[in-house]
């Protein structure tokens, strides 16, 4: 397993092609900005880890730390089930990049369906073997209170991405560099994204990891999240397919 890989977005990074960067090269960031290309990311730690569900599911994890990592953040790989067999294997590795939601991952807010997706990537990966990707980036990038903020502005009218906005950010600030960091430093260049999302298969496939198929999750649809769902439906072409809102909870 190698310690480090350098992240090319030049010609080959499409195909899973890993070289030297050079000082101008671009790699990509958020949808619409242009980023210089990010520097090499290193293991750190890598320590196992048993996990235990509020349902009771439970599983273990090698979880990896990184020196490098573009964004000076404390982002977390960690790999499940057979994740060494998987990286051997002709199928690649199914890999979930799972942005940080204190509110849905912690709380279980029903606003959002991150709780449900956490816990159904972790079943998943394990079964397949892979990687889960915990991205410290609240609220689409913009933090947790801002994320709260946008939260009372969505209880005045505003959809999730127009909340965003109206608080002077982007519609969706996330960033996987570091993502496609980690799991080259894992000497992971090719994967089943695990991702309704079509941009994170963009930034990682400009970053230098192969998509090889888009896997969609699940839809975890709920009274106070249909909204929510139906607007990244509509508004970034997320993969639901929404059926019949559930009854007995009361909506927002």
């Amino acid at each position: 397993m190698p310690e480090e890989h350098v992240i090319a977005a030049g010609p080959g990074a499409g195909t899973g092609g890993i070289g030297t960067v050079s000082a101008d090269s671009a790699a990509v960031g958020p949808v619409g900005r242009a980023r210089s290309g990010p520097p090499r990311a290193t293991m750190r730690t890598r320590v196992r880890i048993p996990l235990r569900f509020a349902d009771g599911f439970t599983a273990t994890a090698d979880a990896f730390t990184f020196r490098g990592l573009v964004d000076g953040k404390e982002h977390l790989l960690l790999a499940l089930g057979d994740w060494e067999g998987s990286l051997a294997g002709a199928a690649a590795p199914l890999v979930r990049p799972h942005s940080e939601c204190l509110t849905g991952d912690v709380l279980g807010s029903q606003r959002c369906d991150c709780g449900p997706q956490i816990r159904e990537a972790a079943e998943r990966i394990v079964g397949e073997g892979g990687f889960l990707l915990y991205l410290r980036q609240e609220g689409r990038g913009i933090g947790l209170y801002e994320k709260l903020d946008a939260y009372s502005l969505q209880d005045r009218g505003l959809d999730t991405y127009a909340a965003n906005v109206a608080l002077g950010h982007g519609e969706d600030e996330r960033d996987y560099r570091a993502a496609a960091q980690m799991l080259l430093a894992l000497g992971v260049e090719r994967i089943r994204l695990l991702s309704n999302n079509p941009d994170k298969a963009l930034q990682l496939e400009a970053n230098g990891v192969a998509v090889a198929e888009r896997v969609p999750t699940w839809v975890h649809l709920s009274p106070t999240n249909a909204r929510y769902l139906a607007t990244k439906r509509d508004h970034t072409a997320h993969t639901i397919v929404l059926g019949p809102i559930p009854t007995g909870m009361p909506d927002h």
